[in-house]
């Protein structure tokens, strides 16, 4: 049998409902704090900054051994900047796109990280992976799908697949990093390219323009991108007692659902039918992508049982 579950023996699945919990409530309202005049670029900034806490509680419980040979500190750095530049990327789409579509389209990230195993790793989905690889081709379309005109706007899909792209690439190196470096370690390198990426953020900044600093700009940001940082330092938990094969899917798939639905329900908004099947081809596609297992996995699987 497989040790992996804590004394407690559900540690795994409180600590990844969490995660689901605190990244479902982050998404959908991550937007609130440039909509208040709090620039994204400084949003940003505020998300690196709340990244630290988590990153020095898991380094400590880990006795601060922290993977330093070079090929630990190229894929820690990789995973970082994919991660980090994602997220700079996404603050500035919910400037510009309602959550709700956002992060279904995001959550289709797992396509980009079978892509990349099958081409470099030789790995083979089965056919729940196909199922899930055509619900996302076919889901993409529909968001663009405008008859009239978007209110929106169209430039927050480019965004959000950019999003999809940075992260399903960063998967992949954390799935290669993951046999060479602990947990602690890959997320000390995401804190570290989150920090590094600071000044590019403040760069950006335009200081001639009003900026908000009172309690719904900077506070508002750090309450809310705390969520983000405490659902991380949740899912080092959740993977740590939990297998990834079951772990993985629970957070891929439902926080992004959690998302649109906290943001349907906060907005009050029904979105047109077009847009509502791409949500829910969307999600179904998300969820077939991550919970089909790898030939690895399953032969883990049958080891253990």
């Amino acid at each position: 049998m497989s040790t992996s579950a804590s004394p407690s023996g559900r540690a795994w699945l409180l600590n990844a409902l969490a995660t689901v919990v605190l990244w479902g409530i982050w998404g959908a309202f991550s937007g609130l704090s440039p909509q208040h005049g709090f620039p994204e670029t400084l949003v940003y900034c505020v998300w690196a900054l709340t990244m630290i806490p988590p990153a020095l509680i898991v380094l400590g419980l880990a006795k601060w051994k922290l993977d330093v040979n070079p090929r630990a500190i190229a894929y820690g750095l990789a995973v970082g900047v994919l991660g980090a530049g994602g997220q700079m990327v996404l603050f500035y789409a919910v400037t510009r796109g309602p959550a709700y579509l956002i992060f279904p389209v995001i959550s289709l990230s797992p396509v980009v990280t079978i892509a990349l195993s099958f081409l470099f790793m030789g790995e083979r989905t089965g056919r729940l992976g196909a199922v899930g690889i055509a619900l996302a081709l076919l889901a993409l379309p529909t968001f663009d799908f405008a008859p009239g005109g978007d209110a929106h706007g169209g430039g927050w899909l480019v965004l959000a697949v950019i999003v999809m792209l940075c992260w399903g690439l960063q998967a992949y190196f954390m799935k290669s990093a993951n046999h060479i470096m602990s947990g602690e370690s890959i997320f000390f390198y995401m804190t570290v390219t989150g920090l590094a990426l600071v000044p590019v953020a403040l760069a950006l900044t335009d200081f001639s323009r009003p900026i908000n600093y009172g309690l719904d700009g900077p506070a508002l940001a750090a309450l809310i991108q705390m969520l983000n940082a405490v659902g991380a330092l949740t899912l080092v938990f959740a993977f740590r007692y939990g297998k990834a094969i079951i772990v993985a899917p629970l957070t891929n798939a439902g926080a992004p659902l959690a998302t649109a639905i906290i943001s349907l329900i906060a907005l009050s908004v029904v979105p047109g039918p077009i847009k509502l099947v791409g949500i829910g081809l969307a999600l179904a596609a998300s969820l077939m992508l991550a919970i089909e297992p790898d030939a690895k996995d399953e032969t883990t699987l049958a080891a253990d049982a």
